[in-house]
């Protein structure tokens, strides 16, 4: 799928969680459900770092480009060095290591333990990053070319200082899930873990599948493309996309919100 349609589905499946955890008792407080939203939003634009023309390897300059060459390399040597004989031989990365379940546990696990040691600073990058995704991602009409991106980075720092300043208000949702001592902002993984699901999910249901499952093994394939019975798959960018996914993302987004903030 494409950017936006990636950005809303995250949006929504974080929206959704809101909802679920208020039909079982434990509502989130509101800070948490609108950053978890944007940041579920940002991350599920993440896998895509290991392509140059990505919203994501374009987003921050220099420094994005740069990691997305690493990020494409990385995931070729990956891919070389654990294929099976049923997978087919390829040069690039694209669709391979950062489009697994396994990628998306590390990079989750990995904010959470940055957000715990880091301290607020690693808290407002973290912040910055999705939010600048989340940006781009949501409003990518307005966001087009160069000369918007450093009003972009403006509201997404501005919107990650004072999202961290409601969150770490009494009350505010630093600690929510995980209330122990030292464990503010420990669940700042969990919408990242889910962004990225929720973009392979949607991959899977083009026309070249997703490899979610690696490195469990199907049949002759470690990289086997999970995905729909063909007659149902579509291609990124189609109308099927724009006209109906997008929308439906919408709809199930404003009733998981309203849901989680006791409105319906």
């Amino acid at each position: 799928m494409m950017g936006p349609a990636h950005s809303l589905s995250g949006a929504a499946a974080w929206l959704g969680v809101g909802a679920a955890t208020a039909a079982a008792g434990h509502p989130m407080p509101w800070p948490v459900l609108l950053a978890g939203a944007l940041i579920c939003a940002g991350a599920a634009l993440a896998p895509d770092l290991d392509h140059k023309a990505a919203t994501i390897s374009r987003a921050f300059g220099p420094v994005s480009r740069g990691l997305c060459e690493i990020v494409d390399k990385l995931s070729a040597a990956v891919y070389k060095a654990t294929r099976k004989r049923g997978d087919p031989r390829r040069s690039g990365g694209h669709r391979t290591l950062t489009h697994t379940w396994l990628w998306a546990v590390l990079i989750g696990g990995g904010t959470s333990a940055l957000a715990i040691m880091g301290g607020r600073w690693a808290v407002l990058a973290i912040l910055f990053v999705h939010m600048v995704l989340a940006i781009e991602g949501l409003l990518w009409r307005a966001t087009r070319g160069s000369s918007s991106d450093v009003l972009v980075w403006l509201l997404a720092g501005t919107s990650a200082w004072i999202l961290a300043g409601i969150l770490d208000k009494p009350d505010g949702g630093a600690d929510w899930l995980f209330t122990a001592p030292g464990q503010e902002y420990l669940w700042l993984g969990l919408p990242i873990v889910l962004g990225a699901l929720v973009h392979d999910i949607g991959d899977a249901l083009t026309v070249s599948g997703c490899p979610i499952l690696w490195p469990i093994p199907v049949g002759r394939k470690r990289w086997y493309p999970i995905g729909p019975p063909k007659a149902m798959r579509f291609r990124a960018g189609s109308w099927v996309e724009l006209k109906v996914l997008m929308p439906v993302f919408m709809l199930l987004g404003g009733v998981g919100g309203a849901a989680a903030l006791n409105f319906i």
